[in-house]
């Protein structure tokens, strides 16, 4: 008992997925994979495993920390474990695909693993599924990437779904040359009027009304708009005003937020960022935002499927009968042709409803009809 116990147990935030879980996470990615392939946006599949040097360069800096790092025994090189699969997208798109028409439109989903969990989200290895638009630069990109993964978990079953909308760029470039420009970014993330009020110096009236900015889109563009920003950081509100429309445009009913001041997580991202929720649980579904793909403009989406998989129903049931030993093979294609999970008997039973059930199946076949188990 003791030795079972000590190879049950896994590491904290690793867990094995079981029936029916497991086969109901692999229809959702697939359905989600289906839905990204329609607009155009074509599977990759990178590896779990990659140099160090590839998978840390650029933004990658950004998941340093959550990345486990192995000695490769056949170079002597260390490699990393990829802890996100956005930049390794971008490291395709750039490389091997890099003479493919532009913008290119990926899609992947797999597995990440990362050093440590967080509050939110203590799970160290989960899943991704994503889209990537490279090449493309106009607000039409960031508003087609954030309308595919809203509508495409909205066409999944996930209720009451909103988008977060930032500009992590916008913070950096009114603090620029503040000698505290740190502890303010850091003072805006918590929100802390006070803060900001006592260490902002010559920003801090700026930087206040942004944080009264929070909240819906329509009221937060508003208050924007009457802000007397630097030009560089007016681009980027008129940028993230032009993106609302476009979603506007397509899906009215969207609930858009606003965040002018929001950073975390978005270290590597260069533009428009969100994250998307629902108030159907807690954490978030997924998050984007544009960044520079090898110095190509890009944008896209990741969704967390362990996050993804909470906000939905669970796996339903499906009708499963018992074939006992010696059934025609034929009346079991048969069966299944007509939505049936067929469990076959491999020895012969000397009660056919008794071991039905003992194998979880409701139904039989006797005579070359189904029955009820019961």
């Amino acid at each position: 008992m003791i030795k079972f116990a000590n190879r049950a147990l896994l590491p904290a935030g690793l867990r094995d997925i079981l029936p029916p879980y497991a086969a109901h996470e692999a229809d959702v990615v697939s359905r989600l994979m289906a839905a990204f392939a329609g607009h155009g946006y074509e599977r990759v599949k990178p590896p779990l495993i990659e140099f160090e040097e590839s998978l840390l360069a650029d933004g990658g800096a950004a998941t340093a920390k959550q990345t486990f790092r192995v000695m490769d025994p056949a170079t002597q090189r260390m490699m990393g474990l990829r802890a996100d699969m956005t930049l390794q997208v971008a490291r395709i798109a750039t490389t091997r695909l890099v003479h493919a028409p532009r913008p290119l439109r990926l899609s992947y989903a797999g597995q990440v693993l990362r050093v440590k969990g967080t509050q939110l989200r203590p799970e160290r290895q989960f899943g991704q599924a994503g889209i990537e638009l490279i090449g493309a630069s106009s607000a039409a990109a960031d508003a087609e990437v954030v309308l595919l993964a809203a509508n495409a978990l909205v066409a999944l079953g996930v209720a009451e779904v909103s988008v977060d909308l930032t500009l992590p760029t916008l913070v950096p470039l009114i603090v620029a040359g503040l000698d505290n420009g740190a502890g303010l970014r850091d003072a805006l993330d918590h929100k802390d009027s006070a803060t900001v009020a006592a260490t902002g110096g010559t920003a801090a009236k700026i930087l206040g009304a942004l944080i009264e900015a929070v909240g819906p889109a329509d009221r937060a563009l508003v208050r924007l708009a009457a802000l007397d920003l630097p030009p560089a950081a007016a681009a980027e509100r008129d940028r993230l005003a032009e993106v609302v429309r476009l979603v506007r445009l397509s899906a009215p009913d969207l609930t858009l937020t606003i965040d002018p001041v929001e950073t975390r997580g978005f270290e590597y991202h260069t533009g428009v960022a969100f994250t998307i929720f629902s108030r159907q649980c807690s954490g978030e579904l997924g998050r984007g935002g544009r960044y520079l793909a090898q110095g190509q403009p890009a944008t896209g989406a990741t969704l967390f499927m362990d996050t993804v998989l909470d906000a939905l129903p669970g796996p339903q049931a499906r009708k499963r009968v018992f074939l006992p030993f010696g059934s025609i093979p034929a009346l079991g294609d048969a069966l299944r042709g007509e939505g049936w999970v067929t469990v076959a008997g491999l020895d012969e039973a000397a009660d056919h409803k008794a071991e039905a059930r003992r194998l979880e199946c409701g139904h039989l076949v006797v005579a070359g009809a189904v029955v009820s188990a019961e």
